[in-house]
Parts: C-alpha cells; sequence; structure tokens
C-alpha cells in the first residue's frame, strides 16, 4: 500500500518542475506549439530574454526594428497561418510602442498574444523608470488583458490568453508580467485551457433560424451575398463554395474577404465598398435578400446606411452576437461558427439558377470595364498606373502569390486588381486602416508562408513610417518583394483634395529620399522604374529572384482610384470618375 501510493505521489510530481517565471514563459508557449516570435528587448523584460537565448533552438525569435514592427509581422504571420501571432516587448514606450498594431488585430480579428515586461510588483504605481499603465492603455484595443505579479499565475494565465485569442472572434490579448514575477522560482505545470466559465466563444446554433434563413434564399429571386474575412477566419473556404454554387447566388467580398473565393471563380461578382466594383456596390439596393457571411457591415461598405439595401431582407452569418443588428437591422441571423453554419444550412437550401439576375451584374460589370478597367489594366497615357504595375505581378505570380498591401491609393488598386487563387492571400490593414503595415507584415507573412511567393504592395508615404525594418529583412534574409508605388503624394488624401477641396493639396506633397539607396544599403537587390517599356522586365526580374528584392515604379502623381463612394453617399450613387 505504502509503494502505491509512493508511486502515484512520484506520477503527481513528475509533472511539476522547479522554474523561474521567465522560463516558465517560454515553457508555456513551447507547450502551446509556438516556435516563432517577434520582438524587442528591454529591462523590464531582460529576465524572459535571457531565457529565450536559452531556448533558442526551440523558439526563433526575430529582432524586430521597432515594437510597432513586431505586431504587424506577428499579425502577418498569424494572417497567413491561421495562428496566434506572438510579440515580446519592454515596459514603458516598448509596450506603448505596441498599441498601434493591438488596436489593428483587434478591429481586424487577428489573433495575437503580446508579452509585455513591467517594473517589479513593488515599484507600482510609483512612476518609475520606464513605468506605464499598460493595463489601462490597452484595455479598449485588447480582447483581453492581465497583468501578473506572481510566477505562479503565469501558466493558468498565458494558458487563458491562447484560448481567448484564438477561439471564437479572434484577437489580441496582452500579459504584463512584472520583472519580480519572472524572476521568483515556483513549482511549474501546464495545462491547456479549453473553456471559460464567462466567456462562450461560439453560440448555440439555432436550426430553427438556419431553417429560416433557407426557406427565405429559396424563396428569393435576387438574392446576393456579400461575404467577409470570417469565412477565412472559420477555414470555411470548402463551405462557402458549395453553398453558393448550389443556389446560384452572385457573390461579392468585402476588402478583408479577398482570396476566401478565387477571383475567376463565376459567381465573384467582385468587391462591395467605397472603392469596390460598380455592380455589387449598385445592386446591393436592386437585391430581395441580401446574405451578410463572416463581415460586419461596415461604414466603407454601407456607404449611407440610411438608404443601404432597404428593400432587401437581411440574412446574417456570424460568430459575434455584436455584430447583428449593430450597423444594419436583419430579419434572420444565423448565428455560430461559419463552417458549422453553412454545412447544415446545405441540407435545406435547394438547388437553383438565377442566370438574367446574374445577367445584371454582368451589364454592370461591362460597364466598369469600359470606362475604367481597361484604361488602368492598359494605359495609353504617359505616366504608368498602379493598376498596370497588379497587372503585371499577376502576370509573373500567376494569382499565387501573398500580396500585402499597405493603407492608400495603393492598396484599393491592390484589392480591385491582384489576382488570388488561394485563401489567406490578402493580407492588409482594414478597420484600423495603419500606414505602415505593409513592409513588416509581409515579412511575418513570408515566414508564415515561406513556400509562397509574397509581395508587399506599399506607397511612398506607407514605406518611410516603417522603412526601418529593412533591417529585420537584412538579419533575417527574409525573401520579401517589396514594390513601392511612388507617385510623390499622400496619394489617397490627394485625390480627397483634388475632388472635395478643390485642389489645395495641403501637406501631401512628398519629397523623397533615393529609395533604391537606401534598399541597397540594407543589402537589397533594388531597381527603379519610370517607363513603360522596362515595367514588365523589371516585375519578372523581381519575381525571379529567390531573395529580397526592391522595385520602386514611379507612378502619375494625380491618377485617382475609381469607382468611388464618396463619404454619406449611398452605395448606388458609386461614381465612374
Amino acid at each position: 500500500m505504502e509503494t502505491f501510493k509512493k508511486d502515484i505521489q512520484e506520477k503527481k510530481t513528475s509533472k511539476t518542475i522547479r522554474v523561474k517565471g521567465a522560463e516558465a514563459v517560454i515553457k508555456c508557449l513551447l507547450e502551446e506549439g509556438v516556435d516563432l516570435a517577434y520582438g524587442y528587448p528591454g529591462g523590464a523584460i531582460m529576465p524572459i530574454y535571457d531565457e529565450l537565448y536559452k531556448y533558442k533552438d526551440k523558439l526563433h525569435h526575430v529582432l524586430t526594428r521597432h515594437e510597432q514592427g513586431a505586431t504587424h509581422a506577428a499579425q502577418g504571420f498569424a494572417r497567413v497561418t491561421g495562428k496566434p501571432g506572438i510579440v515580446f516587448a519592454t515596459s514603458g514606450p516598448g509596450a506603448t510602442n505596441l498599441v498601434t498594431g493591438i488596436a489593428d488585430a483587434q478591429i481586424d480579428s487577428t489573433p495575437m498574444v503580446c508579452i509585455t515586461g513591467q517594473v517589479g510588483s513593488h515599484l507600482l504605481g510609483s512612476d518609475a523608470f520606464q513605468e506605464t499603465d499598460i493595463i489601462g492603455i490597452s484595455t479598449p484595443v485588447t480582447k483581453w488583458n492581465y497583468q501578473v505579479t506572481k510566477a505562479s499565475e503565469i501558466p493558468e494565465v498565458l494558458a487563458k490568453a491562447f484560448y481567448i485569442a484564438k477561439s471564437g472572434r479572434p484577437g489580441p490579448v496582452l500579459i504584463d508580467i512584472t520583472k519580480d514575477a519572472q524572476f521568483e522560482e515556483f513549482d511549474f505545470s501546464y495545462k491547456k485551457c479549453e473553456k471559460i466559465r464567462s466567456y462562450k466563444a461560439i453560440p448555440k446554433l439555432d436550426i430553427t433560424k438556419v431553417k429560416e434563413a433557407a426557406e427565405l434564399i429559396n424563396s428569393a429571386k435576387k438574392p446576393f451575398i456579400v461575404f467577409g474575412q470570417g469565412v477565412i477566419i472559420g477555414s470555411a473556404e470548402h463551405e462557402f463554395k458549395r453553398f453558393i454554387e448550389k443556389t446560384d447566388i452572385p457573390s461579392a467580398c468585402t476588402g478583408l474577404g479577398l482570396s476566401a473565393l478565387e477571383t475567376e471563380h463565376p459567381l465573384n461578382v467582385g468587391m462591395v465598398g467605397m472603392h469596390g466594383n460598380y455592380a455589387p456596390n449598385v445592386l446591393t439596393n436592386s437585391c430581395d435578400v441580401l446574405i451578410a457571411i463572416g463581415m460586419r457591415f461596415d461604414d466603407r461598405v454601407t456607404g449611407n446606411l440610411a438608404t443601404y439595401a432597404k428593400q432587401a431582407k437581411v440574412i446574417h452569418f456570424d460568430i459575434d452576437p455584436a455584430e447583428i443588428d449593430k450597423n444594419v437591422k436583419t430579419a434572420i441571423a444565423v448565428l455560430g461558427d461559419v463552417k458549422e453554419t453553412l454545412a447544415k444550412i446545405m441540407q435545406f437550401v435547394e438547388k437553383n439558377k438565377h442566370k438574367e439576375w446574374m445577367g445584371e451584374f454582368q451589364k454592370l460589370h461591362d460597364v466598369e470595364h469600359k470606362s475604367v478597367i481597361y484604361d488602368q489594366l492598359n494605359p495609353t497615357k504617359e505616366g504608368l498606373t498602379m493598376g498596370e504595375v497588379l497587372g503585371g505581378i499577376n502576370k509573373e505570380t500567376g494569382g499565387d502569390a501573398v500580396i500585402v498591401s499597405d493603407v492608400g491609393q495603393h492598396q484599393m488598386f491592390a484589392w480591385r486588381y491582384a489576382k488570388f487563387n488561394k485563401t489567406r492571400s490578402n493580407i492588409t490593414s482594414g478597420g484600423l486602416g495603419t500606414m505602415g503595415f505593409a513592409l513588416p507584415a509581409s515579412i511575418g507573412a513570408k515566414m508564415g508562408a515561406p513556400e509562397r511567393e509574397v509581395v508587399a504592395i506599399i506607397g511612398d508615404g506607407g514605406f518611410q513610417m516603417t522603412i526601418q525594418e529593412l533591417g529585420t529583412i537584412l538579419q533575417t534574409k527574409a525573401a520579401v518583394k517589396i514594390v513601392v508605388l511612388n507617385n510623390s503624394f499622400l496619394g489617397m488624401v490627394r485625390q480627397w483634395q483634388e475632388l472635395f477641396f478643390d485642389r489645395r493639396y495641403a501637406s501631401t506633397v512628398m519629397t523623397n529620399p533615393n529609395f533604391v539607396k537606401i534598399a541597397e544599403g540594407y543589402g537589397i537587390e533594388a531597381n527603379r522604374v519610370d517607363k513603360r517599356e522596362d515595367l514588365a522586365g523589371a516585375i519578372k526580374t523581381m519575381i525571379a529572384s529567390k531573395e529580397s528584392y526592391f522595385l520602386e515604379v514611379m507612378i502619375e502623381q494625380e491618377d485617382n482610384i475609381f469607382p468611388m463612394i464618396p463619404t454619406g453617399a449611398s452605395v448606388s450613387d458609386i461614381r465612374l470618375s
């Protein structure tokens, strides 16, 4: 009997080891399958970085050149893999430099776990060196945050952090760990979190709502689908395609929904929104049933809510109850994991054909192609267009590349003209619109999908906001292809100044440095193109390179992005010029 008790005791204690808090952090990450992290060291997080050094054969840390760059790199990694991006930073300015990236991840539903060092617990509230209340600062932009002051809290807190970041509607979490908790020893063991009593990640499926939605879809004469990133986050691309192909419903994406359905699919009628395609925007106000799948009716999608799809009955598939009726009143809400809800509704929807309705989309597409698209892709004017650059990239990559776009005119051109054959191929800052996103995000995307071509599309303004991350490319040898579309303006703001402020170009003219020399200074092969006859060859050379490559394309200065829905206008009032 005594021997039996001793064996049981040994089994219990064998799972517990004595470690310091800093080492416990690394062990927790390894238990969660983490092998890559981004960050920047400093005083309050040095104990954790010391452990990172010891575990460098199991967990690779990428030193970015700024903490914001670490968050965007982590976002790029998360968006191409579906796994949480991991970020480390020190206290004070290190932690506050994370805030923009965290806010970006929150609004775009990107899973991320940020771990910050903090001053010793005995110094909290004393205005110690590099002490900042990062918990208070980050509360509005995190899915959850927590401050650890005892080492024994670390395993449970990090287990919860990963569960919350990944589950339901994903998002960023931040864990702040005081320096004394990093040094403190305790008996470590780890158990992954599988549920939290006060947090329901996925709403229970209501089969009645599924049947009601199917009945409405079956009876619709002019049904229309708008799908968003929720399809990608939920890994529901296959279920979504089966659903639209059975019901034969024209489907348009949001900006973040791009690549959930291949560009050339016959039921893909383009993109909705401010600079989306003409047909899906106009016909939003003609459909009789509007089916929203994994999207949140953002203001850039809806335009004036008072005139948005008022004639239609709205069915909203979403995982987040907070999005239902937030902006657009729904007739039927189907809550749950979209992979499950779409699979379930297939039992009840009927096979259908909407040939005449699809014909209306084709007619308006032809109008847009003649008025806008053809001239962008096949320009005859002297200046180079952003559209033709994207067209050249499509030709060389075959639509298989990951396109990472920054924010501005070039972003809208990338959304409109890049071709996508594979899911998780459109990486961008959607809701927050963070200039400087693309360069570091492309590094993370390449590390998350090293087998894929990763092309960053950036404007001359946004490029200079995180230009220092060229140093990260130099150090890591990440084979990112960087395309800067240089029009010597803050292009999107300039366009608005031209159209709505009588061409008063207030603080939008850019005097730029020699970007090619800067890239070469970081050991990156670089080229500049300003003539049409040189463009195709330059793009071919860039894509053929097995290493990082920088290509600057000098764009016509006052080239605008159309179509366009002015702020406050109805989606059906979209302008073609």
